[in-house]
């Protein structure tokens, strides 16, 4: 690198809903969010990732790349290899009926070190090669980096942990992972990670390295505006995003307040995802019940014919049996007679499939039509299943945002279900521990409603390609390695 760029920070604001941000901005409510507005751009909507479930969406920001390559397919999920479930959690009445210490392991270390794609690289790993740029994180679901970190010790509960675990992961050269990881002392505490100290850890994490000029890069995870938003619905979340905004100005404050610290740092605010108001709970173990459903303790596995993966407002169905061709039909068929499912995902002779209320289409890469991005379908069927229209060679799914290519992400993903379910608007999945959101908030699903996220940015270019306003969070991550010319 000939020169050195100005520090970058990606915030991540999980969940956080554009018209939260906006009403929040216009209220006086986000000093912090407003500033970076002013300063360059704001983008109303950047398309999730498919489940729009977080441990999808941070695999796509910390990697540029949909699941098909990333292999993190959804917050729960079968896996064929070891012919499990995992669970990432859900809830905490989920996580004990799967094992506690499986989920923490599962979301802690493996979710890293064996889940996540090695044929894929983080920005942690991108940046840490060139040997040049500090990488830093808090706690953030995807954290894989090039340096080893034991478990802390500075707590009674990581004491206890080390010796339970007995494990190190490879992170950022800072890395601040609840208080399981820290590679310093600072002073900060997470009450290892509860909800509503989150954000407030990592504004202090964040504050301490900007004091004392410890990074290059750093990832400021502020996640609390999701679990706020999953409890008191998404049209709640004005005092979240405040929340999450008083620890970034908190961060601010520390270089010298939001001039002299936007002058220094470019910065990059996003949502991973959407929030949408739940109504409604869908059935899903009760419409196969005439099935041999694996359970969640794996009991007579040998015998099971489906796993079934709720995940919020989407799902996945495995078909675990030796006849899964002739089951597929039956499934299908099941699936979409749910009430409150609105659109069933499946494949057959080698395209994709979408069938719903509306009707169903097929479609696989091909030279038919474009989608807004500019990548070209085959597309055969009824395309208002996705309520679209085609307009001068160019496919249009304002209600299921750039639909195909990540319907064909989590489809060819080696790691998802046979069978995948988006829910009805207002509706939910309840999870393995029968915990839903209803009259809260929630997201998962194709349609725009938990699909569409915030994004401001300054300092930092824009893709040229994104002249076009059609974004996702995938372009985030080249953002980053582009700032740091390390691509």
């Amino acid at each position: 690198m000939s020169a050195t760029p100005p520090k970058l920070v990606l915030t991540v604001i999980d969940g956080m809903k554009p018209t939260m941000v906006e009403r929040a901005m216009r209220s006086g409510n986000a000093p912090a969010l407003q500033a970076i507005a002013e300063r360059g751009q704001y983008v109303s909507e950047c398309v999730a990732a498919f489940p729009s479930v977080t441990p999808v969406c941070a695999a796509t920001i910390a990697t540029g790349v949909l699941q098909d390559e990333h292999e993190i397919p959804s917050m729960n999920w079968y896996s064929r290899a070891e012919q499990r479930y995992v669970e990432y959690g859900s809830s905490f009445s989920a996580a004990r009926r799967f094992g506690l210490n499986r989920q923490l392991v599962d979301t802690i270390f493996n979710m890293n070190a064996t889940h996540l794609s090695p044929d894929v690289a983080t920005v942690f790993e991108t940046l840490d090669d060139t040997e040049e740029v500090r990488t830093a994180g808090t706690t953030y679901l995807i954290y894989r980096g090039r340096h080893e970190h034991e478990i802390s010790r500075d707590f009674a509960l990581t004491r206890a942990a080390s010796q339970l675990f007995r494990r190190s992961a490879l992170g950022p050269r800072e890395l601040f992972y609840a208080d399981i990881f820290a590679s310093r002392r600072t002073g900060c505490w997470s009450r290892m990670g509860i909800p509503g100290m989150r954000d407030q850890h990592a504004g202090c994490i964040g504050s301490h390295l900007v004091e004392h000029d410890l990074f290059d890069f750093l990832l400021l995870s502020l996640p609390d505006n999701d679990a706020h938003s999953h409890k008191n619905g998404p049209h709640a979340q004005i005092q979240s995003i405040a929340s999450a905004d008083a620890e970034l100005w908190r961060v601010m404050e520390a270089g010298g307040g939001t001039d002299a610290f936007l002058d220094e740092h470019a910065m990059i605010v996003m949502a991973d995802h959407s929030h949408s108001h739940i109504e409604r709970t869908i059935d899903l173990a009760g419409a196969f019940a005439d099935w041999r459903v694996l359970p969640p303790s794996g009991a007579g596995a040998r015998h099971a014919e489906l796993a079934l993966c709720p995940a919020q407002r989407s799902a996945m169905i495995y078909l675990v049996l030796e006849a899964r061709e002739s089951a597929l039909p039956r499934v299908v068929a099941t699936a979409r007679a749910i009430e409150g499912v609105d659109v069933v995902m499946w494949w057959d002779a080698d395209r994709v499939w979408i069938g719903g209320a509306r009707g169903e289409l097929s479609f696989a890469p091909g030279d038919e039509v474009a989608d807004v991005r500019g990548r070209r379908w085959s597309v055969d069927g009824e395309l208002d299943t996705l309520l679209a229209h085609s307009e001068d060679g160019v496919l249009h799914c304002d209600n299921y945002p750039d639909a195909l290519a990540r319907v064909w992400a989590a489809m060819t993903c080696a790691t998802s279900g046979d069978v995948l379910l988006s829910a009805e608007p207002g509706y939910e999945f309840p999870d393995w521990g029968n915990r839903a959101h209803v009259r809260g908030g929630s997201h998962g699903s194709l349609h725009r409603v938990d699909s569409l996220g915030a994004l401001l940015f300054c300092g930092v270019p824009a893709p040229p390609q994104r002249a076009d306003g059609n974004w996702s969070i995938a372009d985030v991550a080249p953002m980053v390695i582009g700032h740091f010319g390390a691509a």
